[in-house]
Formats: C-alpha cells, structure tokens, sequence
C-alpha cells in the first residue's frame, strides 16, 4: 500500500508534466492502490473485531483517515479536473505518509 501509493502519486505528478505519460494504466495503477487502502483497514478491522488483537489507537485512526482521504480525492475529481494529475499525484503521496506513519505508530505498541 505505501510503496503503491507513493509509486501512484509520482507517476501522476510526471504525468502532469509529461503528456506521454498519461496512459489508462495509470489510473488502474491508481485504482489499485488506492483500493489496498480499503483491503487493509478492512483486514484490520477483522482481525481487531475476530481474533481480539490489540493495536495502536493511532495506527487505527490513520488507517482511517487514509479511507477517508481516498474518498476526499474520488469526490474531488469532477471539480479539479484541470489538475487532475496533481490531485492524484499529490493525494498519492500523502496516502503514502499516511501508510508509513500507520507503520511506525503500529510498531511502537
């Protein structure tokens, strides 16, 4: 999810440099990653919810404010959609951030 991300986000930022660069690979590229946000908060949930595993208060709250950013991005699209490429890049990136923190806070518990 993090190195996806941030791989998303980097190639939508060339892209809003360089026209070749804009392919419909990237946005299934995009969706993808974006879409493993969903599949791991999700996981988690479970394994909270089904096996009683505790985890990070934290590492929760930023797996969630990652979803949360993911549907930010989705219902932003039709307004930005002349920086379009910068609202995947940059989005991307920060979901990356996102990701890393989660790991770090999730390690310390």
């Amino acid at each position: 999810m993090i190195v996806g991300n941030g791989l998303a986000g980097l190639w939508s930022l060339g892209a809003h440099k360089v026209p070749a660069l804009r392919t419909r690979a990237l946005w299934w590229f995009t969706v993808f990653t974006q879409l493993s946000v969903f599949v791991q908060v999700f996981l988690g949930v479970g394994m909270v919810a089904g096996q009683h595993i505790e985890a990070a208060q934290f590492h929760m709250f930023y797996g969630f404010i990652a979803v949360i950013t993911v549907g930010i991005l989705y219902s932003y699209r039709q307004q930005l959609r002349h920086r379009l490429y910068l609202l995947y890049g940059f989005g991307g990136l920060f979901v990356m951030g996102l990701g890393i923190r989660a790991m770090l806070v999730g390690a310390r518990a």
